[in-house]
């Protein structure tokens, strides 16, 4: 190469690295000057499908707090500084002025809320320290709430703290009875509340909240006194102080929504430096659900722990834990904005809060963990293998522990002689009953079942999980069941017939070329996973059967300048979002002018809001949309597919928890929201495998051995 050539392609690489940096400090800059979000709900209490409490507005003394079925669980605050009461939390009492509030901040563990008035400023902050690599902690039904005062002004100022919690937080209806206690653990004092009546695991479905265990208050002794009360007196008492007597114990049952427990922090004096008082939100259900007729208890109590012992552990942590969830936030948020961006990364912490507040982690027989998602607000399924499929990127990414938690129940009971079809299962029932599927045709006829999606789905998570560890272990104890279903997709997959798919609210569709794109993209991991297990031409036989497939699908489903919803429907489209498995598992069985050519079209179909589902109705379905967002890798398609979300995520006038389903000219909520499909959106951290690796190689769990799926009598 002569001199000046060799100039040349220095100065295009020079120009080239240039721009690039141009465009990564504009897009920071972007970022620094990016307003704050306005998430549509704020999570206080994000633990589990029926601990799970929001706040539906954005400042969080602008409307009373909610179970995320929009049923209130109400949460109270108030601050007493010198002489003057304001309001932190709750729209009650409504003569009490509201502290200013000058911020608000969700992460991964923490919601965090800043006020400033009186001559202080006040950060509060809602920690559920759901640390994915320790899944022992990950399942403590615990909510931190911490005060941290700092004067503003040079001066000392009294300061007392006021919290209460309704009764209804305990009961399904609030017109329910409750029974109450103030109880004194160790250093600890708490108050609790439960029904009266108890029925445990008694009724199932979605728009249910729980009936049965009981809500704990705790905090430190030496700084706050527990109060029970069966009216709202103890509020005024605290606006305007006289001698009110509490009780201790309520036995004899009241109305849920007419008893309040009560934390009140002895007034102390806040300067310039910092003082902070912390409590805790606790719920101990004792049995969380039902597996095959047996309850089975939480997994934070697979080592004999109580209530008093969650608490008394959980306040002697807090400090560890505290620092902990600071820097996981932090490591985790930084990484996110190098995978998508700052509105990326944003969302992230959101869905992040959601999916721990729809996911239960239990013990089994055994002593190992069995994890359950709730359908929430959909129909209220328990353990959807195409919830799990969306939910996944979060799980793989963070716990290959809490991945293969979530797969074993459906695992055991696809090969269990309860499901006699070739296909895999849809879910194990309605939560939090998981005795056998309730879904389409139940366990009995193959009307209105998911055969490709759920054997498809079934596969793929499993050959990423394979890919996440490095080894194919785990699916070598479903291998039979695996290979069935490879079959199966080798027969029906390429062209399915009449059926449901993941979209079941599209109706049933027959020859669908997205779920046929899944087909093969699960024929293609099959492959993978063979070659990891050593069955070498199982491997290659089912590698070149998923790019023949993949060939077909090309020409038959072209529509010109993009591809079909159905092969035999000309001029119609669809997200081909399944396909973003092709690129997550390295697979290369769909050529990259697919993708761009697919991904061109899109822009042609795009609503204010973001990008439809498909062409029949202008609906988005959120992990779809960030799956395609990602499909060619290109940061400009990204853009175009992602940035609309952001936009409705941050201006949706429907004031509840994150829906997935959301109307894309209006940017209304279409009906599904506080699901845990949110997890799709960590899929683009899936894509940078040193990413991936990073986290999931923290996992200290090391779970196997699961009982055998108990046999009902």
């Amino acid at each position: 190469m002569t001199l000046p050539i060799q100039r040349f392609f220095l100065k295009r690489a020079l120009f080239i690295a240039i721009q690039s940096l141009i465009t990564i400090l504009s897009a920071r800059a972007q970022d620094q000057a990016l307003p704050p979000l306005r998430p549509p709900a704020a999570p206080l209490v994000a633990c589990d499908p029926y601990f799970s409490i929001w706040s539906p507005g954005h400042e969080l003394t602008g409307a009373e707090t909610i179970h995320w079925t929009d049923k209130p669980h109400r949460l109270t605050s108030l601050v007493r500084i010198d002489s003057q009461v304001f309001r932190v939390m709750g729209k009650e009492p409504a003569a009490v002025p509201p502290l200013t509030q000058t911020g608000l901040e969700v992460e991964p563990t923490r919601t965090i809320y800043s006020f400033t008035g009186g001559g202080v400023q006040l950060r509060l902050t809602f920690m559920t320290a759901a640390l994915p690599e320790d899944l022992m902690i990950y399942s403590r039904p615990v909510t931190y709430v911490t005060y941290d005062f700092e004067a503003t002004d040079g001066r000392e100022h009294p300061v007392a703290i006021h919290f209460d919690a309704g009764g209804e937080i305990a009961v399904n209806e609030p017109g329910q009875k409750v029974v109450g206690s103030v109880n004194r653990m160790g250093a600890l004092t708490s108050v609790c509340v439960g029904s009266k009546e108890q029925a445990v695991l008694g009724q199932s479905g979605d728009d249910r909240r729980i009936d049965w265990g009981y809500f704990y208050l705790a905090a430190k002794a030496a700084a706050a006194e527990a109060k029970l009360i069966s009216s709202y007196q103890l509020r005024d008492q605290f606006v305007a102080p006289r001698n009110q007597k509490a009780d201790r114990r309520i036995q004899s049952g009241v109305p849920a929504d007419s008893m309040l427990a009560t934390l009140e922090f002895a007034e102390f004096k806040v300067s310039s430096r910092p003082v902070t008082r912390m409590l805790m939100l606790a719920y101990d259900d004792e049995f969380s659900l039902q597996y095959f007729k047996k309850n089975l208890r939480p997994y934070w109590r697979h080592n004999g722990d109580d209530a008093a012992a969650l608490l008394k552990r959980s306040d002697a942590e807090y400090e560890s834990l505290n620092r902990r969830c600071e820097g996981f936030d932090a490591e985790l948020m930084a990484d996110l904005r190098k995978c998508g961006g700052e509105k990326y990364a944003r969302l992230c912490a959101l869905a992040y809060r959601q999916i721990t507040a729809a996911t239960k982690v239990v013990v089994d027989d055994n002593g190992q963990p069995l994890a359950f998602t709730k359908e929430n607000s959909s129909d209220g399924s328990i353990s959807t293998v195409d919830v799990l499929y969306p939910m996944a990127p979060y799980c793989l990414l963070l716990s290959p522990s809490l991945t293969k938690a979530l797969l074993v129940p459906p695992l055991d009971y696809a090969g269990s002689p309860r499901w006699k079809f070739p296909f895999a299962p849809c879910q194990l029932g309605t939560w939090p009953l998981a005795n056998g599927q309730t879904y389409g045709g139940g366990e009995t006829s193959q009307e209105n079942q998911m055969p490709v999606e759920e054997s498809a789905n079934l596969i793929i998570l499993v050959t990423a999980l394979a890919e996440s560890e490095g080894h194919a272990d785990f699916a070598a104890h479903y291998w039979p069941l695996l290979a069935k279903w490879a079959d199966y997709l080798k027969a029906k997959g390429f062209d399915p017939e009449k059926q449901l798919c993941t979209d079941d609210f599209m109706g049933p569709l027959a020859h669908n070329a997205n779920l046929s794109a899944k087909a093969i993209v699960a024929l293609g991991a099959y492959g993978k996973l063979c070659a990891m297990h050593g069955e070498t031409e199982k491997a290659k036989e089912f590698t070149a059967l998923a790019k023949e497939f993949a060939a077909r699908w090309v020409k038959e489903d072209d529509d010109g300048d993009h591809f079909r919803l159905a092969f035999d429907q000309p001029g119609t489209w669809s997200q081909k979002y399944n396909l973003i498995w092709d690129r997550v598992l390295g697979l290369n069985l769909f050529v990259e002018g697919v993708l761009r050519k697919e991904m061109a079209y899109y822009p042609k179909v795009m609503s204010r809001y973001g990008l439809p589902l498909d062409n029949r109705k202008a609906q988005a379905e959120l992990p779809w949309s960030f799956w395609t967002a990602s499909l060619t890798g290109d940061d400009g398609d990204y853009h175009k597919v992602f940035d609309p979300i952001y936009n409705y995520v941050n201006t949706t006038p429907s004031r509840l928890p994150f829906a997935d389903l959301y109307q894309t000219e209006t940017a209304n909520a279409a009906g599904f929201r506080a699901r845990p499909v949110l997890g799709g959106i960590f899929i683009r951290a899936l894509l940078d495998h040193t990413v991936w690796q990073k986290w999931a190689s923290r996992d200290t769990g090391k779970p196997a051995d699961w009982a055998p799926m108990p046999t009902p009598p």
